[in-house]
């Protein structure tokens, strides 16, 4: 048998977020990219009524959920609020095996021995443009007068060709795009007991019949930008497949700004390539130097951090100067601080799926406002990252991502 003990987040949030489902799905060898979306229902009805799950895909072993996935609610392992322990025992009842492991966030998930090396990857390639902030990107970009894009371009070239790179990255948008069209026609209600309708398909279908409104009301642009962020995260709710950009909660928001760089200003693929590059760029500062995890610092570091992504990525791809993308991406986590991570029921649907709509809006503006200067500004974007991080510090842990404060409250679970 193999039992999964959740603690933290994972247990206060757990059977909301789907993590009891991708639990039994991983250990079935099944992964996020690969798994069939319209099997997922028949797989776990299957381990429910069997009690038994096909260890990494082949071999039976007992797992009754009821016994076998336990929710240590209100306690947490010492590393990260995202725990959680895995015990594997014989035929006798043995343990055999005992591992703890912590989801960082943005998927990345570290054994506990490793958690003190896992805020990046490492690695023995010496890179041509090294960074470990937004100080040492301006630095390069001022000694070699290559955009933010290129250099990162040139490092991953240390991995592999750049048109490896290149189709890697089309790839992810093809992704992000297909579940905007998932999202746009899936109609119905989203799961797990709030009746939310899905939005989206209804936004699609006014917005398709009556064209000529953009005429009348310059704004309908971004009621395309709302729509195909919540066509992403009501596929999320749904448990469909989503790009993790930088969070799952999160995951609307670069999909929808990038649809407006290829819908409504034209951008081609090697724009979106460039957008891409920037974001991912972006997101590692993040990473590096704060945290992508709601549960550790609040959504300020899911919907805030890929609201600043896309905000510098925007402006790199709109042919803003590496200080204009600077500037863009501080000002997309600026009026993100202190954002709580405050889902209702557990569940990634209120206020998550508005809030997408809303982050994608304020990268928009964030990157226009930055393009409208010319890149000077009084708060770095390193000092904006130290003060996110700081204020995730400071904040109280019912607000990050526990469903025991901020709007969890006002419609309490039964």
């Amino acid at each position: 048998s193999v039992t999964a003990h959740l603690y933290g987040s994972l247990a206060m949030t757990g059977r909301g977020h789907g993590t009891d489902r991708a639990i039994m799905l991983g250990l079935e060898g099944e992964t996020p990219e690969g798994v069939n979306v319209e099997s997922i229902a028949g797989n776990l009805e299957r381990i429910h009524a069997s009690g038994r799950l096909r260890l990494g895909g082949w071999r039976p072993v007992s797992f009754v959920p009821a016994q076998h996935l336990v929710f240590h609610r209100g306690e947490s392992l010492p590393a990260h609020p995202n725990g959680m322990r895995f015990v594997a025992c014989d035929a006798d009842g043995r343990e055999i095996a005992d591992q703890i492991y912590y989801s960082m966030g943005g998927g990345f998930v570290v054994r506990g021995e490793d958690v003190g090396e896992a805020r990046l990857p490492g690695d023995a390639h010496p890179l041509p443009f090294p960074f470990s902030s937004g100080a040492d990107i301006l630095r390069w970009a001022d000694e070699s007068c290559l955009g933010v894009s290129e250099m990162t371009l040139r490092n991953e070239a240390t991995w592999r060709p750049d048109a490896e790179t290149r189709s890697a990255l089309l790839k992810v948008w093809h992704a992000m795009r297909d579940c905007v069209e998932r999202g746009c026609h899936a109609a119905g209600t989203l799961p797990g007991g709030l009746n939310v309708p899905r939005r989206a398909p209804q936004l699609f279908q006014e917005l398709g019949t009556h064209p000529e409104a953009s005429l009348r009301d310059p704004l309908t642009v971004l009621d395309w930008v709302s729509m195909w962020a919540m066509a992403v995260n009501e596929e999320n709710a749904a448990g469909g497949r989503v790009v993790t950009a930088p969070t799952n909660g999160a995951a609307g928001i670069i999909p929808a700004v990038l649809h407006y760089l290829v819908r409504i200003r034209g951008a081609d693929d090697d724009r979106v390539t460039r957008f891409l590059l920037t974001a991912g760029t972006l997101g590692l500062l993040y990473k590096r130097n704060a945290s992508i995890s709601g549960a550790e610092v609040g959504c300020q570091g899911e919907v805030g951090v890929a609201c600043s992504m896309a905000a510098g990525a925007l402006a790199e791809a709109l042919g803003g100067t590496v200080a204009q993308i600077e500037n863009a991406a501080e000002i997309g986590m600026e009026h993100n601080l202190g954002l709580t991570c405050d889902p209702v029921g557990g569940l990634v649907q209120v206020p998550c799926i508005e809030r997408n709509a809303m982050g994608a809006v304020k990268a928009i503006h964030a990157a226009r406002l930055a393009l409208a200067g010319d890149g000077t500004h009084k708060i770095s974007l390193d000092k904006v990252i130290a003060t996110m991080r700081q204020t995730g510090a400071d904040m109280g842990s019912k607000y990050k991502e526990t469903s025991r404060g901020g709007l969890a409250l006002s419609l309490p679970e039964c």
